[in-house]
């Protein structure tokens, strides 16, 4: 037997591939049927026209050779004209950026640089739940910070922050928009979050993957605005310009760290094709229609889901949206059972995201048209019935 190292056994399938594992199980049986999916965060829209076009050019040029393992020059220059733009933030792009293959390489990388054995981390509940394995790679413990939900919405006090945190703690693991609950963190909630940090002297490492993706008078606003040098921004182009299959993303630090985190990227990734990063310079710098129309049809879907659904909990942000059985007293991993074997929709139980989502679901509107008018009118029916 090859031997397997025993850090392998504190990590877990993430809930989208145990799901999936499940229906295949569904397909095979052939029962109720075809099946509809509203589990995925992968939009269905095309990536733009003038980013593909950039990378046909680059790779007609013959930009296939190593790229710089920062990134390349012209890449991190667009990085920070974005940041300055979109988010008042001012990066050094020679220093303070570095390019990632995707954004969870970029959240593993900074794990990686920043813990020790035996660190925690504090995570909200419920979270994505592909955050914990990193953390316990990079030999540091996750932490639940309980959250609830208050007037439709789930928030993260700063007392369960209190409650949760020990000395062992070295960061907090954010997410606004919030993935799987569809909360965007406002500036004071924020405000009160960096002044915690601030107290415990605790790093943030925010993951904006979502920050182009909000609605009805809702703002993005980066952790790093009020807590800038204690911040690690992650970022990438995948939900933002439709280009999950890319796989470019960022950060943004203080210069030490991140001359730390590519010391960890030289060793791993080294970063994504050099003809991707042409095309994702383009993406930042150029055209931003795609993005207003892409979030325009975001919100015809979200509008859907809300007429359609009962006890959905209005998401602010990004294209997931949580509906509350709680009243029911019924799992949610047993509701989303009963609904893949007897309705043939797929959806992700919040229990899957830690405790603090039992008693939900997180139904994705990532992809639209046939699939999501089926997948709601089935879901309705049976939630309904």
């Amino acid at each position: 037997m090859i031997p397997i190292a025993s850090r392998v056994a504190a990590l877990r399938p993430t809930a989208v591939n145990s799901i999936l594992a499940d229906v295949r199980a569904q397909v095979a049986r052939a029962t109720p049927g075809p099946l509809v999916s509203l589990m995925r965060g992968e939009p269905d829209l095309p990536t733009p026209a003038h980013i593909v076009e950039a990378a046909a050019k680059a790779l007609a040029a013959g930009r296939t050779m190593y790229a710089d393992q920062r990134g390349e020059p012209k890449l991190r220059e667009a990085i920070a004209v974005k940041l300055l733009r979109d988010n008042g933030l001012q990066y050094d792009p020679a220093t303070e950026i570095l390019v990632t293959t995707g954004g969870t390489f970029g959240i593993y990388a900074a794990l990686a640089a920043m813990l020790n054995e035996g660190d925690a981390v504090l995570v909200p509940d419920p979270v994505y739940d592909a955050y914990l394995s990193p953390i316990r790679l990079s030999g540091g413990e996750p932490v639940a910070v309980s959250s609830t939900i208050e007037n439709g919405r789930f928030v993260l006090k700063i007392e369960a922050l209190e409650a949760s945190w020990t000395p062992a703690c070295k960061a907090l693991l954010l997410n606004t928009p919030w993935n799987p609950t569809g909360t965007v963190l406002t500036r004071q909630e924020l405000t009160d979050i960096a002044a915690f940090c601030e107290r415990k002297n605790l790093t943030i490492i925010s993951d904006e993957i979502y920050e182009a993706i909000v609605y009805e008078g809702h703002t993005h606003i980066s952790p790093a605005v009020m807590a800038r040098e204690r911040t690690v921004v992650v970022n990438a182009l995948s939900k933002t310009y439709a280009m999950t299959g890319w796989r470019v993303g960022y950060v943004a630090a203080p210069a030490p760290f991140v001359r730390a985190m590519l010391l960890i990227l030289q060793q791993s990734s080294r970063g994504p094709a050099t003809f991707v990063q042409d095309a994702a310079a383009v993406a930042l710098t150029g055209p931003q229609d795609c993005v207003a129309t892409y979030l325009a049809e975001y919100s015809r879907r979200r509008k859907s889901v809300l007429e359609s659904l009962p006890n959905v909990l209005a998401p602010e942000g990004g294209f997931f949206a949580m509906l509350d059985l709680r009243a029911s007293g019924t799992p949610s991993d047993q509701i989303r059972k009963k609904l893949l074997a007897e309705s043939g929709v797929v959806v992700v139980h919040g229990a899957a995201y830690g405790p603090g989502g039992e008693g939900t679901l997180r139904v994705s509107f990532a992809s639209g048209g046939e699939v999501l008018e089926r997948g709601l009118a089935k879901l309705s029916q049976a939630l309904r019935g």
